[in-house]
């Protein structure tokens, strides 16, 4: 039996907007560290799907010892800056169409529940807020805080992370599952393929 923990990211699920920090992504890593901390949590495996993949990087690398394995699902790596630039340029001036066929692009492959789903969820995120995060994750750079981690990683990806700056192209000797047939969920698509390859990673390093 293995214990496992869900944390809703500031400004996600049943969790609050940010007070301070933005959504900064050593301020979401410092949420982790206010949730390991509380339930007592001493060493563990971090599991963290797409921007919440960059703050299990973050903290991972802030706090190697407390992670015992690093599993990073459907996280981006780092995109160039001037396509960064024109990526946020698009949002800010046509917000509704760009963030549209973006959230098209990425649940292409989904089952209907799942796209019904993500969908609600990403209605009830307001538009600040959004714009928020996706500035966050293209001004954090990974590679310092994997660099600073030296325990076991995985990459499990799917065909929608494939890009110029995927996570997988910066630190290719990191370990690499792709899932193929699927959204940029994954672990809601196929959960049973999913949860094969979190336990093979699990008993290779608990």
């Amino acid at each position: 039996m293995r214990r496992a923990v869900a944390l809703d990211l500031r400004g996600h699920g049943q969790s609050d907007p940010p007070v301070t920090g933005g959504y900064a992504v050593d301020s979401l890593a410092g949420d982790i560290v206010e949730v390991v901390d509380a339930l007592g949590l001493d060493r563990f495996v971090l599991v963290g799907h797409s921007m919440g993949g960059v703050a299990a990087i973050a903290y991972a690398g802030a706090h190697p010892a407390r992670v015992a394995g690093l599993v990073m699902v459907g996280t981006p790596g780092q995109s160039p800056p001037e396509l960064a630039r024109q990526v946020m340029a698009a949002m800010e001036s046509a917000y509704q169409k760009t963030s549209e066929d973006y959230w098209k692009r990425l649940l292409t492959g989904a089952r209907p529940e799942v796209e019904a789903r993500v969908r609600s969820d990403m209605a009830r995120v307001p538009r600040e807020a959004a714009l928020a995060m996706i500035r966050a994750i293209f001004a954090y750079d990974p590679l310092p805080a994997l660099r600073a981690y030296p325990g076991p990683k995985l990459i499990v990806d799917t065909p929608h992370g494939d890009s110029p700056g995927a996570l997988y192209r910066l630190v290719p000797e990191i370990p690499r599952k792709v899932m193929g047939g699927t959204s940029h969920w994954p672990q809601l698509d196929r959960p049973q393929e999913f949860d094969r390859i979190l336990d093979e990673f699990l008993a290779a390093t608990t």
